[in-house]
């Protein structure tokens, strides 16, 4: 790859084996692949990406960063963490309004110092690119990063990961079937379809879709292949049939932890003392359950969930009040 990237992620992830899990759900092996632990800002899936968009921002001589989000992005928070990690100003659109309790990431934003603008989730993007204009006005030489810093830049700290996780089947001689992971602006599991491809992963790829439809995530993740293939010199074969897409499990909407994210967080931290988050990998844990209790998974297959991060969205409202309530 052509790109290049400034290291900020604490590499390689553990993968882990999740031996009571996989008993108490009579499926498949299941693993997880420790994409919480990547050590920027409380860690997350998104620094690999960030390591990519840095790199670009401070070639353009970028002074500031601005993204856009909810109000308990991961994203952001990780955004934020990096902005203060090498002194430059960060500018944060967030969707809804200022909570009267500052918790989770939105705590975590504050503490980083980044400016906070909120707007309507309708307008959200009109807003950005409002703040974007003023801050060039000030000289503050802006850098845009995407929502969720899925771009074709951004991505690229995927199709890393993937090399990641050959060179560790490789080791240990565990390969694995699957892949189950939350996709919702689409930059992590098109990584990791083109990814695939590159570094020769086997499996197959499943994103739980933590918003939207599975046909407009598909979309989005197979033009980020192919725009992120086409920058890159890279020559693959059509993604379309590679790019899987289960729409099923967000029916409450964006943000809203349900019965079934509640137990899937409950399960995973009493079986194996793992923390999911409310929004992202508690839907995407929730999912797979369901699909392995339904046996869409094979008695042998080796499933990998990999964990996007997320924590500190637990200790937020209103995910903390719903989550003290959990029955014994």
């Amino acid at each position: 790859m052509t790109a290049k990237k400034i290291p900020l992620a604490h590499l390689p992830t553990k993968i882990e084996s999740l031996p009571r899990l996989t008993k108490a759900l009579g499926g498949p092996q299941i693993f997880c692949k420790r994409d919480d632990q990547t050590g920027l800002g409380f860690g997350g899936n998104k620094t690999r990406k960030l390591e990519y968009l840095l790199a670009e921002a401070l070639n353009q001589e970028a002074k500031t960063l601005v993204s856009v989000g909810s109000i308990q992005s991961n994203h952001c928070r990780q955004t934020a963490a990096l902005a203060a990690r090498f002194g430059l100003e960060c500018i944060l659109v967030l969707s809804g309004t200022e909570p009267e309790k500052v918790t989770g990431n939105l705590f975590l934003d504050r503490l980083f110092g980044a400016q906070i603008i909120w707007a309507d989730r309708d307008n959200r993007d009109q807003v950005l690119e409002e703040v974007i204009l003023k801050a060039k006005q000030e000289g503050k030489a802006p850098y845009k990063i995407p929502y969720g810093g899925s771009s074709r830049v951004g991505m690229l700290g995927y199709v890393d990961a993937m090399r990641e996780l050959r060179l560790e089947e490789d080791k240990t001689g565990i390969n694995f079937d699957w892949i189950v992971t939350a996709s919702s602006s689409g930059g992590t599991q098109a990584g990791m379809v083109l990814g695939a491809q590159v570094w020769g992963f086997k499996g197959k790829i499943l994103g739980i879709a933590i918003e939207g439809s599975a046909d407009e995530l598909k979309a989005t993740v197979n033009r980020l292949v192919t725009d992120c293939a086409e920058a890159e010199g890279i020559s693959i074969s059509s993604s379309e049939e590679r790019v899987l897409v289960d729409d099923r499990y967000n029916q409450l909407g964006y943000g809203v932890m349900g019965t079934n994210e509640i137990q899937a967080i409950r399960l995973f931290a009493s079986q194996e003392g793992l923390l999911l988050d409310p929004v992202y990998t508690g839907r995407a844990a929730a999912g797979m359950i369901d699909l392995v209790r339904k046996g869409f998974f094979k008695k042998e297959d080796k499933v990998l969930f990999w964990h996007t991060g997320g924590t500190p969205a637990l200790f937020a409202e209103p995910y903390l009040s719903q989550l003290q309530f959990i029955p014994q």
